[in-house]
């Protein structure tokens, strides 16, 4: 029998997606001649749940091609080969928080199990290319991806940063869709007043910030990674990171980096590490948490693509 619910057709990552819920932050497809990557579903996955995770624990739970995990009074997830995410809500359905967990999570999950890597960070196109910034919580990804943004450079992705190999295995990146999420402190450092955006629903001093305008949404070739890291020093320091020390930049920014060896992809990560650190630079950009230097580390990066020397 024919499915009666409504759906929505949107693009993200290069994916052509299928949803039953809303999803307002994602592109909208008005070409539907291209096959469908991927469906999102809402059904009831209580028994699911309680057979692949009998002993209710906490976290992600790993069954063959399948991940699973529940947010307590929310839903319970599951992503599955590469093709599909399903949700099973508990009492009320909040779609602002659903939402958070499939655009967050589940498609970083599902981008692994394509066999596309996910980086933790934020990519800018700048003169044809796709510059990635990574980092950890707070390192300033986003903060920095705006500062670009705001001197007319474009965003591919903000959060993950998803890297293909495509023609002679060279990396290329995906965008996602047209949204930031910036602390409070960085609307006030950009003029913005936090009343004109919504909240995220658990971080009442976090924004998401429509950029529908500044988005860029083709595939680039990756230029570069940046490292961001939050340090107590007093003026910013970049330096190029050498031989296997970028494999462990690249595997420590590496979205649910735990999943990794549970979901037998250990072989594959190594593999695409590689090829894209012997593709592009990777650096290391330590800035003082004491104050804000978006702007400065704009200058900095844009120098540093230009071909001007670096101190090391």
């Amino acid at each position: 029998m024919l499915s009666t619910k409504k759906t929505y057709t949107y693009t993200t990552f290069g994916l052509i997606v299928e949803s039953e819920l809303p999803l307002p932050e994602l592109e909208q497809v008005t070409d539907k001649e291209r096959e469908v990557d991927l469906t999102i579903t809402k059904k009831d996955l209580s028994n699911v749940w309680s057979e692949i995770n009998p002993l209710n624990s906490r976290g992600f739970i790993v069954e063959g091609n399948q991940v699973m995990f529940e947010v307590p009074g929310l839903a319970v997830f599951s992503i599955e080969g590469g093709k599909t995410i399903t949700f099973s809500t508990y009492g009320n359905d909040n779609d602002d928080k659903i939402r958070l967990y499939i655009l967050g999570s589940c498609l970083g999950i599902l981008l692994m199990q394509k066999r596309v890597l996910p980086l933790h960070g934020s990519a800018i196109a700048i003169e044809g290319k796709a510059y990635a910034f990574i980092g950890e919580s707070g390192a300033g990804k986003s903060t920095l991806a705006s500062s670009f943004v705001n001197k007319g450079y474009k965003l591919l992705s903000d959060d993950v940063v998803a890297i293909s190999l495509m023609e002679e295995n060279q990396p290329w990146v995906n965008p996602s869709y047209p949204q930031q999420k910036l602390w409070q402190e960085s609307l006030n450092a950009f003029g913005l007043n936090s009343t004109d955006y919504q909240p995220l629903f658990d971080r009442t001093t976090k924004f998401s910030i429509p950029v529908q305008a500044d988005f860029y949404n083709k595939p680039l070739p990756l230029g570069g990674i940046f490292e961001l890291v939050g340090a107590d020093i007093e003026s910013i320091e970049l330096q190029t990171i050498e031989k296997l020390h970028r494999f462990q930049v690249m595997h420590e920014h590496t979205y649910r980096r735990s999943l990794i060896e549970r979901m037998h992809m250990m072989d594959w990560h190594f593999k695409i590490c590689a090829k894209c650190m012997n593709s592009v630079p990777i650096y290391r950009l330590s800035r003082p948490t004491s104050t804000f230097t978006a702007h400065e580390i704009v200058t900095t990066v844009l120098s540093v693509i230009k071909g001007e020397k670096i101190n090391d």
